[in-house]
């Protein structure tokens, strides 16, 4: 008897449990595939992902008089977008008193913020600060254009828009980011997928990842299919309450929205951006 359940051992049992192992084995390396695919990406784009340093002077003003002034230093992600010098922010990350009086509505008529930025430095991947300025920008679709004061000393390693990459609802999104000073400015990257594809006034895709993360850097950054053609930078769109103040607005976020900017569409406004920062 023992040597009949070894027979049939070899010939049945043994065979399944080796197409079991074999089928678990191919579902994994399935279930990789976007892993390995947003490494790719990681390594080939990361130095286009950078970080922007921020000088703002504000001053408050109420009922036309200056009420006070203070200066905050900041950092966003900024993606270099022509070899150039050129590179794209998000305009709410780099300049959120730009969007007071959408934001305020009527509620507070005699009470603005103004600012200024006084000061622009760009960090590159290995660490090397350039002197730059804003050239440009555009709140409907809330970017910023940077442009280095200097010619570089070699063509910066910018992502390609012209490379049109689009995505149906529930494809991949891989999402380069670099952290802070806390983390080294490490570059990082995030999967995600399209959520909902907005069609009017414009196609935008909106991502899976909660409202509080992308607000923790992820603005500016750009999003890959994984094939790695770049379909666009992470944007804040942003509509006015229907009570038109900021309190409503942050209520449940029905203003604000984190999504896609399409490539196609940075590219059309970006060749606006002055040739020099001068």
């Amino acid at each position: 008897m023992r040597y009949g359940w070894r027979l049939y051992a070899k010939l049945v049992v043994f065979p399944a449990l080796a197409g079991a192992v074999l089928l678990l084995g191919t579902v994994c390396a399935a279930a990789d595939e976007p892993a390995e695919k947003g490494r790719e990406i990681l390594n080939k784009w990361q130095s286009s992902v950078v970080t922007v340093k921020l000088v703002v002077q504000m001053r408050a003003v109420v009922e036309g008089r200056e009420g006070g002034k203070n200066e905050r230093k900041g950092e966003v992600t900024g993606t270099i977008i022509d070899p150039s010098g050129l590179l794209a922010v998000s305009l709410f990350s780099a300049d959120p008193n730009a969007y007071d009086s959408m934001m305020m509505g009527d509620e507070a008529p005699s009470f603005k913020m103004e600012t200024d930025i006084t000061d622009v430095k760009v960090r590159l991947s290995d660490g090397k600060e350039l002197p730059a300025k804003i050239v440009l920008r555009d709140k409907d679709l809330d970017l910023a254009f940077v442009r280095l004061t200097q010619k570089p000393d070699k063509p910066l390693p910018a992502v390609d828009l012209s490379v049109k990459g689009e995505l149906q609802v529930l494809d991949n999104l891989v999402i380069l980011d670099r952290l802070g000073t806390v983390a080294g400015w490490s570059a990082c990257v995030t999967l995600d997928r399209v959520q909902a594809i907005i069609q009017k006034p414009r196609r935008l895709y909106v991502p899976s990842a909660s409202f509080i993360d992308i607000m923790g850097g992820g603005l500016g950054c750009p999003a890959f299919t994984l094939d790695g053609k770049v379909v666009g930078l992470l944007v804040l769109r942003l509509m006015p309450s229907a009570a038109g103040g900021m309190g409503s607005m942050f209520g449940g976020m029905g203003g604000m929205l984190p999504v896609v900017l399409p490539s196609q569409d940075i590219l059309e406004v970006a060749k606006q951006a002055p040739q020099t920062a001068g």
